[in-house]
């Protein structure tokens, strides 16, 4: 080491939140990796943690930002992004559990961006702070149904799209792959048949277009649905899922983990019910969601089962339950988005709840949160990091708070 500081060269020794790598001194380097050496010159010299990347678009393409970090390198990154933001606000960490990593090819929703052009149409991911369209050939994220439909869809879109871009988000549900367009425009019958032949070809479970009113179905053979916890629910388009079905199994066994002892539970940003189908049948859940269409999906799913939820619409960043509200029930479990929940968490600290289930894909605002529930009393008695976003600077965890 003292001969690498003699020559001016600095080791690597993390990798930033943005995804460089940096030395003990603050220096910051694109592509590099722990392990990695910037020499006196500014030339960055491989260590054991750096590899060859498994695309081709790597580097160029804005979906994946580590496909060059081992995986020994990639896992300590997504636990140092989660250590480091409860460390921030000097927040004692009672027990970590093992990062949960999901591994390639797993990736069961993602959103393409396509445009026509003069040589044909581009469909890919974006390049990172640009809006020019990598035109993918290859991805070692998503899962084979989804890239399957890239090529099938080059060709629909030739034959259907105008000059403006279009978004194609691609979901794997229990029929096979839900499709839903935005920015797509039919114009006449030439078109809509061929967006019907290609979902007919592909055996499609649904083909959604959006052309400036909201998403309409073109081809649903038989109602689209994403099982959760064994139950069968509506899946609205473009409705949120977790990005991973192993990446929610391991945040849904954690839930069941903190709060399955809880007779009652209030599940707050509960979606399509991810976390309120897993707690039942032994638990009591009231499922609180502001999008009315995975409101709506969530409450049909528990009549038709007959699960233990009820399922309450309401937008929680505007009216977040109130302790009298909260105070009904044993245990509280929230999965807000990036934003976190701090008027709800600070309702929370409020209450006299004791036991707070928080799930999170983003260390940041969870962290802040986590501050307020501990100087109301409670302690950071669980923490697992989870990287469902495979190769990307986005991270995820699980924890349980106590008092």
């Amino acid at each position: 080491m003292s001969e690498i500081h003699q020559q001016g060269a600095e080791p690597v020794v993390r990798i930033a939140a943005k995804g460089d790598g940096v030395t003990a001194s603050g220096r910051h380097v694109a592509g590099g990796v722990p392990g990695d050496i910037i020499l006196a010159e500014g030339k960055l010299q491989r260590g054991p943690h750096h590899v060859d990347p498994p695309c081709r678009h790597f580097a160029r393409c804005g979906g994946c930002q580590l496909q060059h970090a081992d995986e020994d390198a990639l896992r300590q990154y997504v636990t140092d992004r989660v250590t480091h933001a409860a460390a921030s606000q000097e927040i004692a960490i009672g027990k970590l559990l093992p990062t949960h990593l999901s591994p390639p090819r797993s990736r069961r929703r993602a959103t393409l961006h396509g445009l026509r052009t003069g040589a044909g149409v581009v469909l890919g991911f974006r390049e990172a702070g640009s809006h020019r369209i990598i035109d993918i050939t290859e991805c070692p994220v998503m899962r084979p149904e989804l890239f399957d439909l890239v090529i099938p869809l080059r060709k629909a879109l030739a034959g259907a799209a105008g000059k403006r871009p279009v978004d194609v988000a691609l979901t794997l549900a229990d029929q096979g792959v839900d499709v839903a367009i935005s920015g797509l425009e039919l114009d006449g019958l030439g078109p809509t048949e061929t967006m019907l032949d290609f979902a007919r070809e592909q055996n499609l479970a649904r083909l959604s277009l959006d052309q400036g009113f909201g998403p309409e179905n073109l081809w649903e053979p038989q109602p689209v649905t994403v099982s959760l916890s064994g139950v069968p629910v509506a899946l609205p388009p473009a409705a949120f899922l977790q990005p991973t079905l192993d990446g929610e199994q391991a945040l849904v066994a954690d839930a069941r983990s903190f709060l399955g002892e809880a007779a009652t539970v209030a599940d707050l940003f509960a979606g399509l019910g991810t976390f309120a189908f897993a707690l039942t049948p032994e638990t009591r859940v009231l499922a609180v969601e502001a999008a009315r269409d995975a409101h709506l999906a969530c409450l049909a799913a528990a009549n038709r089962h007959a699960r233990r939820v009820s399922a309450l619409h309401r937008d929680l960043f505007r009216a977040p339950l109130q302790p009298d509200e909260l105070n009904r029930f044993e245990a509280v479990l929230l999965d807000p988005p990036r934003a976190g929940a701090r008027d709800q968490i600070r309702e929370i600290a409020a209450s006299k709840v004791e036991r707070v289930g928080y799930i999170s894909c983003n260390p940041s605002s969870w962290a802040r949160d986590a501050r307020t529930l501990v100087d109301a009393g409670f302690r950071l008695e669980i923490l697992r990091p989870v990287g469902q976003f495979r190769w990307s600077t986005h991270v995820e965890l699980t924890s349980l708070f106590l008092r």
